[in-house]
């Protein structure tokens, strides 16, 4: 039986007329990557306000590994809210806010003692895993990378990449921030093998220690083990390994940002578990709590307690709603048959964009790590000219059909898939078929 029902065109005339009020009443600098004006959502499945049924393969821009509303997690927060809505965790203690870390510092990769903070966003949680590291270590350098998203606060926009986006017109930028070249294996220098370009990153990487920075002035490295903004785009094992080797030999703290490639996102619990590495510090949000604004910092106890007492905290950081949220969020997605789910999810989406890849050569890379997967689009294959207009027409053409896609990328050229990794495999049937269908529509008009 099909999910997707559509009784109107997309956008309908209720949300269009919502989509009107938005535009008068709220800034413009809110992004809107679709049309669609949700009433309310079940699974892998959204429904409008003027009826439509939509599948989702955003995800909440990857927030969703457990799906929409799911019964567990909605059950856990009316209990919670009948109970306890706001206390503020520097006021007073409560359980759930306990029992997030507890998990956190089980289920995270490494055998020492460890300690987590909770915070309220991926950027706040970012931004304290610079400070703990910069408290530790008494130094203030930070080296991040290109392509890299660690977030819109002043520090965090000043640590990403992509600057037209998300930094345009809003300097000056923090200080002592490094960023490094990262080895995008599609876009190597032509002649290069992978191997040879991911040597050749290293070797850059190892001149930055004397060209733009001495290592016993970096606080901590910060890298997503799978880029998310930036395209989905893994970090070559090699690299990571290079990486984990520097900061072992300069006492500088390993920062892995597993804000959208974690929990579950990849097949497995966090995408570190992929290269048998781990880092000192692992920063996680989006899936943790199931949409609730949660984010957190997990990693070696002697680094989170590095700030003074007082040091760190937040009004809504650790909210009882969004805690019991995370509880139920961590015990589904840490199940093996839940992980082993998501790697069959990735399996299938791969099949379906490798098609696309076969037949057109629009469709230049399908990349990515398990179910946490991209197809970017080109002019041309030879040059691999980012074709973002091709891209947008797609996620439009998905909508008319039923479908959310959003895209990705430094140059914004990327569908990406961070569909709930529980959807049924009728969901996903119906879902890759329209991307397939709408992928085809728009380059047949080419």
């Amino acid at each position: 039986m099909s999910t997707i029902k559509l009784i109107t065109d997309i956008p309908g005339p209720k949300s269009q007329a919502i989509i009107e009020r938005r535009t008068a009443a709220m800034t413009r600098g809110v992004g809107r990557l679709t049309s669609v004006v949700v009433e309310s959502s079940h699974g892998a499945a959204v429904t409008d306000v003027d009826g439509n049924t939509f599948l989702d393969f955003a995800g909440g821009i990857g927030t969703l590994a457990v799906g929409h509303c799911p019964p567990q997690v909605v059950d856990a927060i009316k209990l919670q809210a009948e109970k306890l809505i706001h206390m503020c965790s520097i006021v007073g203690t409560y359980e759930p806010f306990v029992q997030v870390a507890e998990l956190l510092n089980e289920i995270t990769p490494g055998d020492f003692p460890k300690k987590s903070v909770l915070l309220n966003s991926g950027s706040e949680a970012v931004e304290t895993a610079v400070k703990m590291s910069r408290a530790f270590t008494k130094r203030q350098a930070i080296v991040v990378f290109e392509g890299a998203y660690h977030g819109r606060t002043n520090m965090t926009m000043s640590m990403t990449s992509k600057y037209a986006l998300f930094k345009k017109g809003f300097g000056p930028f923090a200080t002592e921030i490094y960023r490094l070249p990262f080895p995008n294996l599609y876009r190597k220098p032509e002649g290069m093998s992978d191997e040879e370009f991911v040597e050749w990153s290293i070797w850059q990487l190892n001149n930055a220690m004397i060209a733009q920075v001495d290592p016993t002035q970096i606080a901590a490295i910060v890298i997503e083990p799978v880029q998310g903004e930036g395209g989905f785009i893994p970090t070559p094992p090699r690299f990571l390994e290079r990486i984990r080797q520097l900061c072992d030999e300069h006492g500088i703290v390993m920062v892995a940002d597993e804000i959208q490639c974690g929990f579950g996102r990849t097949g497995k619990l966090f995408a570190v578990n992929h290269y048998n590495i781990v880092p000192d510090l692992i920063i996680t949000a989006k899936s943790l709590a199931a949409g609730m604004p949660l984010s957190a910092v997990t990693g070696r106890a002697e680094i989170l307690d590095a700030p003074h007492p007082g040091g760190l905290g937040g009004t809504y950081s650790g909210n009882p709603l969004a805690c019991v949220a995370a509880v139920e969020a961590i015990n589904m997605i840490r199940q093996p048959e839940f992980l082993a789910r998501a790697t069959v999810v990735g399996m299938r989406m791969r099949q379906t964009l490798t098609a696309l890849h076969h037949d057109l050569s629009v469709v230049g890379d399908v990349r990515g790590l398990g179910p946490m997967l991209v197809m970017e689009h080109v002019k041309d294959r030879q040059t691999k000219e980012p074709f973002a207009d091709f891209t947008n027409a797609v996620a439009l053409e998905t909508a008319k059909r039923g479908l959310i896609t959003i895209r990705a990328g430094l140059y914004s050229n990327c569908i990406r898939l961070l569909p709930p990794l529980n959807l049924t495999d009728e969901q996903l049937d119906e879902g890759l078929h329209i991307l397939s269908e709408s992928t085809r529509a728009v380059a047949s008009k080419l």
